[in-house]
């Protein structure tokens, strides 16, 4: 699809992938319409956005007058719950927001006549089931084994999207992303989720002193360091494989998965390495025993989004990853105060 003049919906426009996705969908000439009903999301992340709009994606209503008011052509959906232990505590949330809002979605798309979406997915919907060996990269097309209420929901979300576009002339592309990392370089936006969860920037405030030494689950696993290890992408090649799937030529009718990884894995130690680097000091940490249902290595192969869709990683060497979210940490412009950081 052309970039000129188009109008793209994109659902939880204001959160951490979601805003670095409207600031590159607005550099290449998009008109990116933000849905957000900021549970989580920041106002000043929808900068970029040529209009944004607060409310929740299970308004059907709402969503397709925003459709129809500002000729939207298409939609990339992020809004919904990402938090795992949560999933697991309060499925019924998550069922509600991420299952009942893509129906809500899908519907109101039907009902304007508007049937390309992307879809943001998870590598969490491969989960902990077997492959051919632990530390070979994930295909698309492996056993899918949901570990959590979190992982189950987006692999229902890939299955009602793939129904829709059997059965109404939906044309949709599921992205399954691995780890993702970092924060867009002009540091004006960056991850700022409460609580936060992830790694590299619990790492980032263990080094700054902003809360206490870090847990590593696990140092008995069989890779090189005996630590987990996972695919980081930076967020900002997240962002770029959205408008990949957006101007991908797919026919109706036609459902496409992908994942969005770089092929290569890091381990825990090695990111905590990295962050030394970059800061001068290392994380304090300690050893704890596995979490239950931590796989040793989660690494995509990208082979399928590098050959369909023309598609990348130019910013995802460990460095850089570590060094963006770094700058962010530092000096976060919403969401948290430098002196701050997480509980």
């Amino acid at each position: 699809m052309s970039a000129t003049d188009s109008a793209v919906l994109v659902t939880g426009g204001a959160g951490y992938i979601g805003s670095h996705t409207v600031k590159r969908l607005a550099e290449r000439g998009f008109r990116p319409i933000v849905l957000d009903n900021f549970s989580s999301g920041h106002l000043e992340a929808a900068r970029w956005a040529a209009a944004v709009v607060r409310g929740d994606v299970r308004d059907g209503a709402l969503v397709q007058t925003t459709i129809e008011h500002h000729n939207v052509t298409s939609v990339i959906h992020f809004a919904g719950l990402i938090e795992v232990a949560r999933s697991v505590a309060r499925p019924d949330l998550f069922y509600d927001v991420n299952v009942n809002g893509t129906k809500v979605l899908l519907a109101a798309m039907q009902r304007a006549d508007v049937r390309k979406l992307v879809f943001s997915s998870s590598a969490a919907v491969y989960g902990s089931a077997q492959r051919r060996g632990p530390l070979d990269l994930i295909d698309e097309d492996d056993p899918k084994s949901p570990a959590s209420p979190y992982g189950d929901t987006k692999l229902v979300g890939e299955l009602m999207i793939g129904a829709y576009c059997a059965a109404f002339g939906f044309s949709a592309v599921a992205l399954r992303y691995f780890n993702a990392a970092g924060s867009d370089a002009s540091g004006l936006i960056g991850e700022a989720h409460q609580p936060e969860t992830h790694l590299i920037p619990l790492a980032i405030d263990a080094a700054l002193g902003r809360r206490p030494p870090l847990t590593v689950f696990g140092a008995d696993y069989p890779t090189a360091d005996g630590s987990c290890v996972r695919d980081y992408v930076h967020v900002t090649d997240l962002a770029d494989a959205h408008i990949a799937a957006l101007e991908l030529d797919a026919g109706e009718g036609e459902f496409a998965a992908f994942n969005v990884g770089t092929g290569e894995g890091r381990s825990v130690f090695e990111v905590l390495e990295a962050v030394g680097r970059c800061l001068g000091q290392g994380p304090p940490f300690e050893v704890g025993p596995r979490r239950s249902g931590d796989p040793p290595s989660l690494v995509a192969n990208p082979a399928k989004a590098r050959a369909q869709l023309g598609w990348t990683p130019r910013a995802s060497s460990l460095e850089n990853i570590v060094a963006t979210a770094a700058l962010w940490r530092k000096a976060p412009a919403y969401g948290l105060t430098p002196s701050q950081g997480p509980e």
